[in-house]
């Protein structure tokens, strides 16, 4: 067997979680399926160490986080990221202005939330993290917005996408774009 398909075996059987000797490095007479052993690979787990790091303030951090994506774990990720954004700037004794902007299929956050999610969007908001919610959306999607989680009129702006526009030319830097 030609040293590449060697290669290529010992890749597919790493990647599958199995130790592999390198077929390169058997001896001629070992049989090629020899050449992967189907062992589990050992797992590595390592402890956690605090860094010691330095960094300045952060002074004040203004952000727009647009949300325009229904995927639940997609969602939570974006409230935690905020959540630990927010620990993180408050270490360091900075604040941090939070706007997140729901459009598109981005307000099912607000749709019957669970009681996890619930709790998260309370304390996100007890820390001051504003919601807004396109009118845009409400109307092509026919939304009452007073069925969503703790969302009122001044809640509600004109167009998700012109509001992450707006708070741009404001000075908020955009985060996580990808959504």
């Amino acid at each position: 067997m030609q040293i590449c398909k060697k290669l290529v075996l010992t890749v597919i059987a790493s990647s599958l979680g199995f130790v592999a000797i390198p077929a390169a490095f058997a001896e001629d007479a070992m049989p090629a399926a020899a050449a992967v052993v189907a062992a589990p690979a050992a797992e590595a787990k390592s402890n956690y160490v605090k860094p010691n790091m330095k960094h300045e303030s952060y002074g004040t951090l203004k952000v727009v986080v647009p949300l325009t994506s229904d995927d639940k774990g997609l969602q939570g990720m974006k409230l935690r990221n905020i959540a630990n954004g927010l620990k993180a700037v408050d270490a360091l004794k900075g604040k941090f202005e939070v706007t997140v902007v729901l459009y598109a299929k981005g307000l099912t956050l607000l749709k019957n939330p669970d009681e996890k999610t619930q709790k998260q969007l309370d304390d996100l908001a007890k820390q001051g993290v504003q919601f807004k919610v396109c009118n845009n959306s409400l109307v092509e999607q026919g939304i009452d917005f007073h069925s969503l989680y703790h969302v009122t009129d001044a809640d509600i702006v004109p167009s998700g996408f012109a509001e992450v526009a707006y708070l741009q030319a404001k000075k908020h830097f955009v985060i996580d774009t990808v959504n």
